[in-house]
């Protein structure tokens, strides 16, 4: 089949092709160039046309919480599953092809994996660590796995890796200037977790939790809200790679400042005693976003979005930031699809339109390069060269 649209933005954070066009044989791409070039080697192929549409590659949400989709106490396994299930296909209409789950119960995203393998679900792809890694009492210890020390903190890395893990996740810092794990513990995570060949992602949003991670050595740090641009140098310079979350902070204390003053609008009381603490972190990363961006960290787009009633991946709300902040639209593009797969170490896979690639692909109305509005206006989605979303007009 050929794509036929106005553009390709094909997510090298470079390229655009005009009047462009794809040929997708099952799941793989397997041409790419101008729609006249494509038709005159390939007579006879059917066409599919876009007339004002962008093609783009399918977004990557580098931090989603899939199982938090049943933010309610009262509901069992069962009931928890059928949501976070519903949820993660909701993603497909998002444009999100790919997920990384960095936190949810034990075996739940494993189980979702399973059953895509065969069939029974149609999600988006899983990267997951399973349940994320805390000290005793520490953030997210409700849904987490407490292990204290470094042997421990060793065993329950490997106790994910067993039930399926393909990353590890380390929660280090809260909503305070404490860390919550010494730097003897962080070391030994990153340690065990690189020795048996998983790259391992951080929560770390405040000082000098931060820093600390950077010396221990992360694959990505997870908020960074405080992130300083020496810091920022340091994980360029290392290799590292940040995940800002600015929409989960940024809409957290605007849903806040709403349901204070309006009593349509609900929000977890925990979220409310700790006002200050978004407002604080929404101003930090309009106000150092660009120049950490200018230092030359690699950025990738995650969510995180876990209240009541959320939107489900919002990948274009993130991206819309890092825009309004002072990244070019073309790169924040780059960001969602191309840095994300290179990040998960699959972009010999996915996360480009190129030759070769999976068709994880999605059409937009307009123009995102002149509007970035137009990567709301999704028309259609491809998954593995089938679709899996269409717009209703």
């Amino acid at each position: 089949m050929l794509l036929k649209v106005a553009r390709i933005i094909t997510g090298d954070g470079e390229t655009v092709i005009e009047d462009g066009a794809i040929l997708m044989e099952g799941a793989i791409i397997v041409g790419i160039g101008t729609f006249e070039e494509l038709q005159k080697k390939n007579p006879g192929e059917q066409v599919r046309e876009y007339p004002d549409g962008t093609l783009m590659p399918g977004f990557i949400d580098m931090h989603v919480h899939i199982g938090s989709a049943a933010n309610v106490t009262d509901l069992n396994d069962f009931t928890r599953a059928y949501l976070a299930a519903d949820y993660a296909a909701k993603a497909f209409g998002k444009g999100v092809t790919t997920i990384r789950d960095v936190g949810s119960a034990k075996n739940l995203c494993a189980s979702m994996v399973r059953a895509t393998q065969n069939g029974t679900l149609k999600l988006p792809r899983i990267i997951h660590t399973d349940a994320a890694i805390c000290f005793t009492g520490g953030h997210g210890w409700q849904g987490g796995v407490e292990a204290d020390g470094p042997w421990q903190v060793r065993a329950a890395i490997r106790d994910a890796v067993k039930r399926g893990a393909n990353w590890i996740k380390i929660m280090s810092s809260h909503r305070s200037d404490t860390p919550e794990y010494t730097q003897e513990e962080l070391n030994a995570a990153v340690d065990e977790c690189h020795r048996v060949n998983k790259k391992v992602a951080v929560h770390a949003g405040t000082q000098p939790s931060i820093q600390m991670a950077i010396d221990a050595g992360f694959d990505t740090i997870e908020h960074g809200t405080w992130l300083t641009v020496d810091q920022a140098k340091q994980m360029k310079d290392k290799g590292m790679v940040w995940v800002p979350t600015i929409v989960a902070y940024t809409f957290t204390h605007q849903r806040i400042v709403k349901a204070m003053n309006s009593s349509g609008v609900s929000i977890q009381e925990s979220f409310v005693q700790h006002h200050a603490y978004f407002r604080d972190a929404a101003a930090c990363y309009h106000d150092n976003f660009g120049q950490l961006y200018q230092a030359g960290v690699e950025i990738v787009t995650g969510t995180d979005v876990v209240y009541p009633g959320r939107e489900v991946t919002p990948v274009q709300a993130e991206m819309k930031f890092f825009v309004e902040y002072g990244m070019p639209v073309i790169k924040a593009i780059e960001a969602a699809t191309l840095t994300g797969a290179r990040t998960l170490e699959m972009a010999d896979r996915f996360g480009e339109i190129a030759c070769g690639k999976q068709a994880d692909l999605q059409i937009v109305k307009g123009n995102p390069l002149k509007e970035i509005a137009a990567i709301d206006d999704i028309c259609e989605v491809f998954y593995a060269g089938e679709s899996v979303y269409r717009c209703q007009e």
